[in-house]
């Protein structure tokens, strides 16, 4: 419990860049760069896609619950050609299809794949690392931009060993925060094929961005302030225990509600 701080004082900017370089561990990376907008997890999705791709720029998403659902409605309203690779809801992502798509693509048309890691609706996590080994095995250059709203801090992610091209969270997951917070970290491919991409874009506009990280000033437009003392707090919080501790007790919780409900007789 704090008072409000102006955003102009040198406190924020303080505090802004030791989030910048903490929020990097909780995505496991070190060449990946993170913003922290004000939003929630649909704003963090428009901001991964709008700066990446261009309009009519085809990409694959994998339809598995409500949320790859929403996702996939903003990709098609967004105005992308969106393929979309569909599954009975409680069933993973068919990555079989994925892999023929990506070996009949010889002139690479596929400029990314959109997956979540952890559909919150129905709490079925897909293999982001088969993914990576499929783009890999077909040297396909497309973009992996992940969905980890509900995965990050409770599910093991590995970013830059995982090959993700951008990846998301909010603060109202695993971080516990209110929402509030679009985390977004985009590797350095990610911030290349940004100087490109035709996408209009202005709020979520990474260069914006960018430019204000490079003035030392960080931030394009008023923060959350009382939110990025809370994230601070969080982290802390989360490094205190130790990360691989926080998912496994993610894990072990997990367990246990899955045998519960079992043994009431449901699925």
């Amino acid at each position: 419990n704090r008072n409000n701080e102006d955003y102009r004082s040198p406190a924020v900017p303080a505090l802004t860049k030791t989030l910048l370089e903490d929020v990097k561990k909780i995505f496991k990376t070190t060449s990946g760069t993170p913003f922290l907008i004000p939003t929630t997890g649909t704003g963090a999705w428009e901001s991964a896609l709008t700066n990446t791709l261009s309009p009519c720029d085809r990409i694959v998403s994998f339809l598995i619950g409500q949320f790859s659902l929403l996702w996939i409605d903003q990709q098609q309203r967004l105005g992308f050609n969106v393929d979309v690779v569909e599954s009975d809801w409680g069933q993973g992502a068919n990555l079989d299809i994925l892999a023929s798509k990506l070996a009949s693509d010889t002139t690479h048309t596929i400029k990314a794949i959109c997956i979540v890691h952890n559909e919150t609706a129905t709490g079925v996590t897909n293999n982001l690392a088969t993914v990576r080994k499929i783009l890999d095995t077909y040297k396909h250059p497309a973009l992996l931009l992940v969905d980890g709203v509900s995965s990050i801090c409770a599910l093991d992610f590995r970013m830059d060993e995982w090959g993700v091209d951008v990846a998301l969270t909010g603060s109202q997951k695993a971080l516990s925060l209110p929402t509030g917070i679009g985390i977004v970290c985009a590797s350095p491919k990610a911030l290349e094929a940004s100087k490109t991409s035709k996408s209009v874009r202005v709020f979520f506009d990474w260069n914006d961005y960018l430019k204000f990280y490079k003035m030392g000033t960080f931030w394009p437009y008023t923060p959350s302030i009382q939110l990025l003392y809370g994230l601070r707090a969080a982290l802390d919080l989360l490094f205190e225990e130790g990360l691989e501790n926080v998912i496994a007790r993610h894990g072990r919780l997990g367990k246990a509600t899955r045998l519960a409900v079992e043994a009431w007789g449901l699925k």
